[in-house]
């Protein structure tokens, strides 16, 4: 049996960026997924994610991000690629709903800048959007998308460079814990490790079972579209969020030949097998979003460029799960990412080297603990 020092089981968005930093602080580390890096059968592909700063979601994340926007920066530099563009992130909204009341709750939290702008301002800066006069606008410039398979590709090759192995197209049948070591069972062989780190997108309700945390996985549809006004060229279209009646829509300028992509944030169908998830065209789920274009980008015609199916597995609160087993300390696991955790891959790759290797990590991740789901602790 193979003795490493540690495993990290799935190695997407998360799990590449695990292995590098466990492989940059020369740990003897091995990474296992069933598909290989850059794929197109978990949550971390479709061109291109998301990254903001001033996060609606809650305060709480912002020092994650600012660590993130530094790592990917380092990443970035390591491969000589540019994974991250900032075009600004313009968001729109009611003024007492979700979206621009979070927003502006992380700006003032962390005195962050952002743009606050009403309907008529945001049309005059942006002109291929809508924006009704029922709704505002905030316009965060330090904002953007990340190229996600190459980010991800880029800490597998890095993580290789320094060391690490990788063990694609083989199959985690269980994990067990071994004393104060665990041992990991695949299709192909069984390794020892003195920890392990657990990474396995729609897969983590499989391999963390025994802690009872009901994760969900949805299916999401990412669409691409051809575009007739030259507004929404790549210099005039930031990335966008809106907040409607109707649910959450976002999406990016035409990147590398792409056309300009939009997707729903909100909704998704109920997935019960991650291995069988269809990958068809919902004729639903692109009615939504050319319903979503008619209304709010006009100028963007309904000539379907492509089409992409993803997961979101969601935690019962929709907030991150990242810590260390209860019971096999060990064990470390980032889970339940919910649809808004790419962003995040980079810094929650050196939080699971921290935690698997010191015990701690000097982030503050406390509100991010699976100890919330055992008590009446709240977000």
């Amino acid at each position: 049996m193979e003795h490493y020092d540690c495993i990290v089981i799935g190695t997407g968005g998360v799990g590449s960026a695990a292995l590098f930093h466990l492989a940059q602080r020369g740990v003897r580390a091995l990474g296992i997924d069933r598909f290989p890096p850059g794929h197109d059968r978990g949550s971390s592909h479709g061109n291109t994610r998301l990254i903001r700063l001033a996060y609606m979601e809650h305060p709480d994340y912002v020092p994650l991000l600012r660590r993130a926007y530094t790592l990917w920066a380092d990443l970035s530099e390591r491969c000589a690629q540019q994974l991250y563009t900032e075009t600004g992130l313009l968001e729109v909204g009611p003024a007492d709903g979700f979206m621009v009341p979070g927003v502006r709750a992380s700006a003032r939290a962390h005195g962050l800048t952002v743009d606050e702008l009403s309907a008529a301002e945001a049309e005059q800066r942006f002109p291929g959007f809508r924006i009704p006069p029922s709704m505002t606008a905030v316009f965060e410039q330090q904002a953007g998308y990340l190229r996600v398979e190459a980010c991800v590709v880029a800490h597998i090759d890095h993580a290789q460079q320094a060391g690490a192995q990788l063990r694609s197209n083989e199959v985690v049948r269980a994990w067990r814990a071994d004393g104060r070591g665990v041992v990991v069972t695949t299709d192909r062989a069984e390794y020892a490790a003195e920890r392990l780190i657990i990474t396995a997108g729609a897969w983590a309700g499989q391999l963390l079972g025994e802690l009872g945390i009901p994760f969900t996985i949805r299916r999401k549809s990412l669409f691409w579209y051809d575009i007739d006004d030259p507004v929404y060229g790549q210099s005039g279209c930031p990335c966008y969020f809106y907040e409607t009646p109707e649910g959450y829509f976002y999406g990016f300028p035409p990147t590398d030949g792409f056309g300009l992509k939009v997707a729903e944030h909100s909704g998704g169908q109920s997935v019960s097998d991650p291995l069988g998830l269809d990958r068809s065209v919902y004729a639903h789920d692109q009615e939504q979003v050319e319903r979503f274009l008619a209304s709010y980008l006009p100028g963007v015609s309904r000539r379907r460029q492509h089409h992409v199916a993803c997961m979101y597995t969601m935690s019962p609160d929709e907030h991150f799960v990242v810590d260390r087993h209860p019971e096999h300390p060990q064990v470390a696991f980032v889970a339940g990412l919910s649809g808004h955790g790419f962003k995040f891959a980079s810094v929650l790759g050196e939080i699971l080297s921290q935690l698997t290797l010191d015990g701690q990590t000097p982030l503050a991740t406390g509100f991010l603990s699976c100890q919330r789901f055992f008590s009446d602790a709240k977000l």
